[in-house]
């Protein structure tokens, strides 16, 4: 495989993933580990990803308030963030994770809306709190540097004491098979405490990371409420989604 397709493809990993791990992409491409790390060097030095302990990580991702980071899937995600909206209610709470596509949601919170979010996310609590009808509360622990979310023993703790009426989350990956999935640890204990914490939860997802798995398991099909995507409801692509539990927006 000629290195401009290499990049391509590692690109477009990192792109609907956020974050990949060296090894995972010299499994994907069929190299050496030592022709993955030349890579991902050549990438960071263009600018086009920051390398991370690992692997690396998409720069809107890791800094969405930066401009100058292209956003993947844009279009796609401002769509579900509209159509995240549908389930937003007067007084009700609402507990969110980070990332861009929930950005794009705080974004366009109605003025008129009075909600109380819960956020692990720094980013998305300054975003919401533009809002003036809007109470923020920010969960605060350890910060995840790569996802920008808080984490650690604090954080599940404090959500122990939470109960919302929806849970936000962005997905790394789902499938119908294996739920909802990420790579980071870490990151998956709160996410699995966030779920815990609701008493329904909606799962944000652009197309492209359907029918996917990553290592960790957060939570099977069953346990989701609503799978939003920028899809119509008629599609192909979600013929294995559609079940009694599962609400397709």
């Amino acid at each position: 495989m000629r290195k401009e397709e290499r990049h391509k493809l590692i690109m477009r990993e990192i792109n609907l993933h956020n974050k990949v791990l060296s090894t995972d992409l010299s499994s994907l491409l069929n190299i050496s580990d030592d022709t993955v790390r030349r890579d991902l060097k050549e990438l960071a030095e263009t600018g086009m990803l920051l390398k991370v302990h690992g692997g690396a990580a998409s720069k809107s991702f890791v800094s969405p308030f930066n401009a100058q980071n292209e956003v993947y899937g844009l279009n796609e995600k401002k769509k579900i963030a509209e159509k995240t909206l549908k389930l937003i209610r007067n007084e009700m709470v609402i507990l969110t994770e980070g990332g861009t596509t929930i950005l794009e949601l705080a974004r366009m919170i109605p003025e008129n809306l009075r909600v109380t979010f819960f956020t692990i996310s720094p980013q998305v609590s300054i975003t919401l709190s533009e809002h003036s009808n809007l109470e923020v509360i920010t969960i605060g622990g350890k910060l995840n540097k790569n996802a920008n979310v808080h984490v650690g023993a604090s954080v599940i703790n404090q959500l122990v004491d939470i109960k919302v009426d929806l849970c936000l989350l962005g997905a790394n990956a789902f499938s119908s098979e294996e739920g909802l999935t990420d790579m980071d640890w870490d990151v998956v204990q709160v996410k699995k405490a966030i779920i815990r914490s609701s008493k329904k939860t909606a799962v944000l997802s652009i197309s492209e990371k359907l029918n996917s798995a990553q290592r960790i398991r957060i939570c099977g099909p069953n346990q989701i409420n609503y799978l939003i995507t920028e899809l119509p409801n008629d599609s192909p692509l979600l013929t294995n989604y559609r079940n009694d539990n599962l609400i397709l927006l």
